[in-house]
């Protein structure tokens, strides 16, 4: 299926996972005495708090204590980006499941059956849930930003032909498999220990200590691994790690949390929906001169990470294309449904979605193929994107053409026009998805990590870094990092914990950095360490330095095998007191952005690539199934071809959901209707693509990435919009007076009627 050129490695921690040894916070062995906490949330999704009543359920055998926002000994507020939420909420409430109160108990029964007794007497007040509403109303979580390039209103005379639409986009659940929870514990002195399933331990600290009035230091956050995250676990864990370690703290006991399936979904942000309008300008020769457009992002109750995820939309809201003239602006929009958060793509798939429906409606119009528009407008080696940056090493063409001539597009369209012509109640349908995406944090403070690596007088190495494993095998890649770089086996290395007291100030593993930034700051302790012991082998065999190596655990000068193997240098420099720990910082080198001029050079590079995605429609039933992926990837020099391959299939898979079938629904009081997972459909074995073909770019990586081995958690996310535009297509093959409307996910239900409207 792939072309590496490098041998592949598996997972280190594939066989604790398959045979159930690998540990998640579920699985912490608990101290004596722990209790368990459950979390009373609002039943209304906006009111005024005129009582709480907490009398009957204070009566149920096994509490131990109930705690309200009065309870909290430092400052009601978890707020990061913007101070606009609250821990438990005092006199007002903003969405359903917004927490109000917390029971801790000596069982998980008893606590829920307390939080059943609690009483609140509301006086509601309407709900807003559409973004459009919100910002006529003036609810804006900060103030509109846009980005622009050229002149759009001198452009739109230049223009043969001009189209402008709406575009509606769900949001999406995150469905990790391991719930959000913590579990926190007194320790020696007043200082707290918590355990969290979070993506950034350094934010559940930062948060705690802020609840409880206390310095950083007297909170340790622990993180072994997560059970998925996909940016879900980026901001809102704190809100949860922060309640545990509350009555943690109040109480002096342990304390543990875990939310039931019911309720992370009910609690806890998503995706963020938008809504949007576009107006896109093409001259005779099917070239974009002008595009504009304004989208409304469904922030929630609070700002969470809204303001950073809206900031991404705009970075990719010319996808992969070069527009010499733009104008986009983005409304952060405050509604009453629970504040959304990260989700693998970061604002960027909504953006991009926009821009590929605007080119799907031109193409409808002048019937002409979406791809024939894609191809002729991507963006180019010295192109200059919307915010300023110049594109450097750009593949997008050079990804594009290899996908027609490996995968043959013109003969897949002949197939796929065969097909349609002889079957009248099944059609197929085939959409191109090119994909450029930047890496890096665009908060550029975050671009920086630290490692902190041991070795151990037998020559065995201890490494701890700021990455949080998820499931995504980043520390597979980090063991690998310091064998290749110390020169020997990876069995001798070990991945400890991420742990605020080992590694502090640690930026999330989220953005697809997670590896790059991590991964390089390792490499700098781990160089460091090498050249010390290079020092030292060259005493030991009467050479220079530089005509030291170590390869395979042997220690070799001038490029011959010596008697001096890896285990006898490192208690050599033991014994000569040589220093075996090393700390290694680093920080992304050439980003800047200037946000007072909306320019500047946010990423370290890109990641380029071009998916292709056929469909088959059932004309009758409105089903579809997704036949085939195919795809050319920008994998840089990939470092584990394994790892990244599934990175690439699971990511597209979760696209693919996101386009098709994964509704994510609200009423107008604010109520998750999409509450379980009878309700909200994920893709399954069943619906999962029947293949997926990848070829790999030859192209080398960029230096900032790490060992030049390109991100990629979330940049094959983008090829599932494919799935989307074939399913039309295909509708359109079947009903030819279809007027597409640009309403994703495209569930069954929309293909039924759009088969005979």
């Amino acid at each position: 299926m792939n072309n590496f050129n490098v041998n592949p490695m598996n997972n280190i921690d594939s066989i604790n996972h398959v045979t159930g040894k690998s540990i998640y916070l579920d699985d912490i062995t608990t101290l004596k005495g722990t209790l368990h906490l459950e979390i009373f949330g609002s039943a209304v999704a906006h009111a005024k708090i005129l009582s709480i009543d907490l009398t009957y359920a204070a009566r149920v055998e096994g509490v131990v204590g109930i705690f309200t926002a009065k309870d909290i000994p430092g400052e009601n507020q978890i707020g990061g980006i913007v101070e606009d939420e609250v821990l438990l909420a005092e006199t007002e409430v903003h969405y359903q499941g917004q927490p109000i109160a917390i029971v801790a108990a000596t069982t998980e029964i008893a606590a829920r059956k307390a939080i059943s007794l609690i009483r609140v007497d509301y006086e509601e007040l309407p709900a807003v849930t559409d973004p459009r509403v919100a910002q006529k109303n003036g609810m804006l979580i900060i103030p509109p930003r846009t980005f622009s390039m050229g002149n759009t209103d001198e452009a739109w005379c230049k223009c043969t032909h001009i189209f402008d639409g709406r575009v509606e986009i769900g949001g999406q659940e995150h469905l990790y498999i391991e719930t959000q929870g913590a579990y926190a514990y007194p320790t020696e002195g007043g200082f707290l220990r918590v355990h969290s399933s979070t993506q950034g331990p350094t934010a559940v600290q930062r948060t705690i200590a802020r609840v409880l009035g206390l310095p950083m230091h007297q909170i340790e956050v622990d993180v072994q691994r997560i059970g998925g995250g996909f940016g879900g676990k980026e901001d809102q864990p704190s809100q949860f790690a922060a309640l545990a370690a509350l009555a943690a703290h109040l109480l002096k006991q342990p304390v543990k949390l875990s939310l039931s399936r019911h309720d992370d979904m009910r609690m806890t942000g998503k995706r963020h929906p938008y809504s949007a309008d576009f107006k896109i300008g093409l001259d005779k020769n099917l070239k974009i001169i002008a595009y504009e457009t304004t989208l409304y992002q469904n922030g929630g109750a609070s700002a969470d990470l809204s303001p950073a995820i809206m900031e991404r939309t705009l970075f990719h809201s010319t996808a992969s294309y070069f527009i010499p003239n733009t104008r986009v602006t983005v409304y952060s929009c405050r509604t009453n449904l629970p504040p959304n958060t990260a989700f693998r793509g970061f604002g960027a798939p909504q953006g991009m979605f926009v821009m590929e429906s605007a080119i799907a409606k031109a193409a409808h119009e002048l019937g002409v193929a979406a791809q024939t528009i894609q191809e002729l407008n991507l963006i180019s080696e010295k192109d200059e994107f919307q915010y300023g940056q110049v594109a450097e090493n750009a593949y997008a063409t050079k990804c594009f053409e290899r996908a027609k001539e490996q995968f043959k597009i013109e003969v897949l369209q002949k197939e796929i026009k065969l097909y349609n012509s002889k079957n009248r109640f099944s059609k197929r349908g085939m959409a191109v998805m090119p994909l450029c995406f930047g890496i890096s944090f665009t908060n550029i403070t975050m671009n920086q990590a630290r490692a902190l690596v041991h070795i151990y007088q037998d020559g065995s190495v201890s490494v701890s870094t700021g990455a949080v494993e998820m499931g995504q095998g980043v520390n597979t890649k980090l063991a690998q990092v310091a064998a290749i770089t110390l020169g020997i086996g990876i069995e001798r290395v070990k991945i400890y914990s991420t742990n605020t007291s080992r590694v502090a100030n640690t930026s999330p593993t989220a953005a697809s950095t997670g590896a790059d930034i991590n991964g390089n700051a390792l490499l700098i302790a781990a160089t460091r360490l090498l050249e010390r012991l290079k020092q030292v082998a060259a005493e030991m065999l009467s050479c220079r330095a530089s005509e030291v190596e170590i390869k395979n655990e042997e220690v070799l000068c001038r490029g011959e095998r010596s008697s001096t193997s890896w285990q006898k240098l490192i208690q050599t420099a033991y014994l000569k007191r040589i220093c075996l720990t090393e700390n290694g910082h680093y920080s992304t080198p050439k980003i800047y952005f200037d946000k007072t001029k909306e320019k500047g050079h946010p990423f370290a590079y890109m990641v380029y690539g071009t998916g292709i995605v056929t469909t088959t429609v059932d004309c009758i039933r409105g089903t579809y199934s997704i036949d085939e992926v195919l795809v050319v990837h920008d994998f840089g020099n990939s470092l584990n071809p394994t790892i990244d391959t599934g990175q690439l299939e699971g990511a597209i898979v979760q696209g693919i959901g996101w386009a098709t079938i994964e509704e994510l629904m609200f009423n107008n009081k604010g109520t998750l209707l999409s509450n379980s997972l009878s309700t909200y459909k994920v893709p399954d074995i069943h619906f999962a693509p029947k293949s997926i073909r990848c070829i790999t770019l030859e192209a080398d990586g960029p230096e900032q990435a790490i060992m030049k081995s390109k991100a990629i958690g979330e940049p094959p996310f983008m090829y599932g919009i494919a799935a989307y535009f074939a399913i039309q297509n295909a509708i359109m093959e079947f009903n030819p007076s279809y007027q597409p409307s640009y309403d994703l996910p495209l569930t069954p239900e929309k293909v039924l009627m759009g088969l005979y409207s």
